[in-house]
């Protein structure tokens, strides 16, 4: 029986969490979820000059927002040092690895005279204890630790996303797994928490691809097998261009600020590279019982904000209004708008969820609602013309008594078209254009039923109208 699933995300908390890096994390999550794993949190804070708080915080916060809850951690390298230092003193101990006094200037001459022989620039192994018999370390240099790599053969790894991967031992050189003052590296860290964390899969980003073998042979050195690795290719802006800011590379949270819902933004990811036939929206639990690697994609995906938009909207249509209203809501307060004082948010939400792809938008949009609007003068004139005021001052009339309701006032809108010889766009665009101070508007006989007769009524007299009792 296989050993249960224990798969981790491990970001560094060296800048906030973009889409790429959300992807990982979903993936991993997913994954987890899919097989009723363990999804472990890891923070590899060991770049100590770019490492922040701040950038934990941010990691930690877009992770909440989308809903992808971890079962372990969140586990801090830099907490660990205590471990590292005991692994490697170990593997200096059994010949796993080994103190190397070269000095950066030697590596530096070394590289420069490989390359200038078309030769791959790489440690020459002149500090391994069968090449330094004898010689005694220079003074005053404080050495580093390396690996002791194979010398011979391969390494090689059946990738669930790229397929057979396979790197010649000559090819890597002696790693540097502790810098001079004791830091351990990256590539020994991971391993050592990948052992001590009983990790079984690793989904990453296909950067990583070349710290594999290294890290595969720190395994094997140590007794481990590795775990099962599947590397996801990147994601790409419109433009078929690295990500960048301009095109999606910001901070998932800022999605966030910008309106769109966790679950789209799931889903949207989720398409990022993997698919399920035809299935184009879906939700969170349902990419959880449908996911798996064989259906990753070895392309690079390319990022689509209308393809965001669309799933944004999509996602708000499947809510129910009450909860959309309740999500409407803190972009309603952010606009500066009482909610006591105009309909309530589920309503709004109802009212706009067809028409706007954003929360944002649906605030913005909704604003008439709750604050009076000055609409534009010449958009007033261009409506109101001689043809239609008489209806128009009818009708102001009609909506004193009148039951207040989309029925009625869809019938008064028709009548009063009706009786005086006009289309009932004549009537019904210089009223979006007197209550909301825009021509495009959800249907009126909605959007009167929530603005509500006094708004209305005292709305249709604006100076300027000319709609009068």
């Amino acid at each position: 029986m296989p050993a249960p699933v224990r798969i981790r995300f491990a970001p560094s908390p060296t800048g906030f969490l973009h889409l790429g890096g959300a992807r990982t994390a979903l993936f991993a999550w997913a994954y987890a979820r899919h097989f009723q794993g363990t999804f472990v949190l890891r923070i590899e804070d060991t770049d100590r000059e770019r490492s922040t708080q701040v950038a934990t915080q941010a990691i930690l916060d877009s992770m909440a927002w989308l809903g992808l809850d971890y079962d372990e951690g969140p586990f801090y390298q830099m907490e660990r040092m205590p471990r590292y230092r005991e692994v490697v003193a170990d593997m200096l101990a059994r010949g796993l690895a080994y103190r190397c006094y070269m000095s950066t200037e030697e590596l530096d001459a070394l590289r420069e005279a490989q390359m200038a022989r078309g030769e791959k620039p790489r440690y020459d192994g002149r500090w391994r204890p069968e090449n330094a018999a004898g010689k005694a370390p220079p003074a005053g240099v404080v050495p580093v630790i390396r690996f002791r790599n194979p010398d011979s053969g391969t390494v090689a790894w059946d990738d669930r996303v790229k397929g057979r991967i396979e790197f010649a031992n000559t090819e890597l050189d002696d790693l540097v797994i502790a810098r001079p003052d004791g830091t351990p590296t990256y590539n020994f860290c991971v391993v050592v928490d990948d052992i001590d964390m009983r990790i079984t899969h690793v989904i990453r980003g296909d950067d990583h691809v070349n710290n594999t073998p290294r890290q595969i042979n720190i395994f094997r050195a140590l007794g481990y097998e590795p775990p099962v690795f599947a590397h996801v290719p990147t994601v790409l802006g419109e433009d078929g261009q690295k990500l960048s800011k301009r095109h999606g590379a910001v901070s998932v949270t800022e999605y966030d600020v910008a309106g769109y819902l966790p679950e789209a933004m799931i889903n949207f990811l989720a398409r990022l590279g993997w698919a399920h036939g035809n299935d184009e929206v879906f939700s969170p639990q349902e990419f959880c019982d449908w996911f798996d690697l064989d259906a990753i994609s070895p392309s690079p995906s390319r990022f689509n904000t209308d393809k965001l938009r669309w799933l944004n909207q999509e996602h708000m249509k499947r809510l129910p209004s009450e909860e959309l209203g309740w999500r409407l809501l803190p972009f309603l307060e952010k606009e500066g708008l009482d909610v006591a004082t105009g309909p309530t948010p589920g309503a709004v939400a109802e009212l706009f969820r067809e028409r706007v792809a954003t929360l944002i938008e649906m605030a913005q949009a909704a604003r008439f609602f709750y604050t009076d609007i000055t609409p534009d003068a010449a958009l007033v004139a261009e409506q109101i013309q001689p043809a239609n005021r008489a209806a128009l001052d009818e009708l102001h009339k009609v909506f004193e008594t009148l039951p207040w309701n989309r029925e009625s006032l869809n019938a008064a809108l028709k009548n009063a078209a009706q009786r005086h010889g006009l289309k009932p766009p004549q009537i019904m665009m210089p009223i979006r254009a007197l209550v909301a101070g825009t021509l495009s508007t959800p249907a009126i006989d909605a959007v009167l039923t929530l603005l509500g007769r006094e708004k209305t009524r005292a709305r249709m007299q604006r100076p300027g109208s000319e709609v009068v009792d």
